[in-house]
């Protein structure tokens, strides 16, 4: 490795901007490519930072020297991360990590035989009010799981809305967005072996043509710990009183977290209650642990790697099948 870490990213749109803010900072980055569908927004990205812009990751990764990859894609534009694998390149993905389970299994798989360092765009991980619950529920197990994102109904179809309101495309908000709530039931509960979901369609208004989402969806989760969680996404706030929310109740704690930054209130029996507010330098503080960890070839400064993606995105696609068959789904624990 030089003596910076050179980083390229596959996609340049809004979501890599996020991780650039920080990485471009970093004093051990060298951003030297950007690939993306759209050659003038790879080209228009690559020249803040003197890079190279490329079309494909094939061609930019044949050509430009590089020990870190971020895939920064829409949930139906996977599958590139194999060109990172098959050059043993570590990589960063943003969630959800595919579409299509199969060929998220298929890149686990390929991971795992080459015990390449991967990690996910899971940043509530890294958060210390996170952290701070999950070290007390080791010895006080969650009983009860409640949360999700309300947001309002979606009434453009340009840039981010020319996907997220394709079911096809995007997977639907549950898959798209609440992945990061089950990222994080999992993360303080323990596995989800079970899934059961309901979807409510056809009763928002003035949405545009491409519109396939649900309106709303409730998802019902057995944990293997035997709790239950219940999760939700929903396209209906436009008057207001939305947003990010997740309760956690177990027999001597309960823990709620509020906004997307996840900002804790923490209540014990017998205790004080405590409130620790979110960073909101989240990715920052994720993409610099995995700099960490590709420079000293050392997973464990990550917290989520590509298999804890595959995992979320079966409960979704659970959830989703669901939906549509009416019929509980049972998890398989890996």
């Amino acid at each position: 490795m030089s003596d910076k870490t050179r980083v390229a990213f596959v996609g340049s749109g809004g979501i890599a901007e996020a991780h650039l803010q920080g990485l471009s900072k970093h004093p051990d980055v060298a951003l030297t490519a950007f690939c993306d569908i759209r050659k003038d927004r790879a080209e228009q990205v690559a020249g803040r930072y003197g890079a190279q812009a490329f079309t494909g990751a094939t061609e930019m990764l044949d050509r430009t020297p590089v020990d870190a990859v971020f895939f920064c894609l829409p949930p139906f534009a996977h599958g590139a991360e194999m060109e990172a694998v098959e050059r043993g390149i570590p990589f960063f993905v943003e969630k959800p990590v595919h579409l299509d389970l199969a060929g998220a299994r298929q890149i686990a798989s390929a991971v795992a035989k080459q015990n390449l360092l991967t990690t996910v765009g899971y940043m509530n991980r890294y958060r210390r009010s996170i952290n701070t619950v999950r070290e007390r529920l080791a010895d006080d197990p969650a009983i009860l799981v409640t949360g999700g994102w309300i947001g309002g109904t979606p009434r453009g179809s340009e840039g981010i809305l020319s996907w997220w309101i394709q079911k096809d495309k995007s997977g639907g908000q549950f898959h798209e967005q609440i992945t990061h709530t089950i990222d994080l039931v999992r993360y303080l509960c323990g596995e989800i072996v079970e899934v059961h979901a309901f979807a409510a369609k056809g009763l928002n208004r003035e949405t545009p043509a491409q519109y396939t989402v649900e309106d709303a969806a409730v998802v019902n989760l057995r944990l293997a710990n035997g709790g239950a969680a219940n999760l939700w996404a929903s396209c209906s706030a436009n008057a207001g009183g939305g947003g990010v929310s997740l309760n956690v109740y177990a027999y001597g704690l309960t823990a709620h977290y509020t906004g997307w930054e996840h900002t804790l209130r923490l209540m014990r029996t017998g205790q004080d209650t405590v409130e620790i507010a979110g960073e909101p330098d989240i990715f920052g503080i994720e993409d610099a642990a995995f700099i960490k960890a590709v420079r000293e070839r050392d997973p464990s400064h990550v917290r989520s790697s590509y298999a804890d993606g595959l995992a979320a995105i079966e409960v979704s696609l659970a959830a989703n099948e669901s939906m549509d068959t009416g019929r509980p789904v049972r998890l398989t624990l890996h």
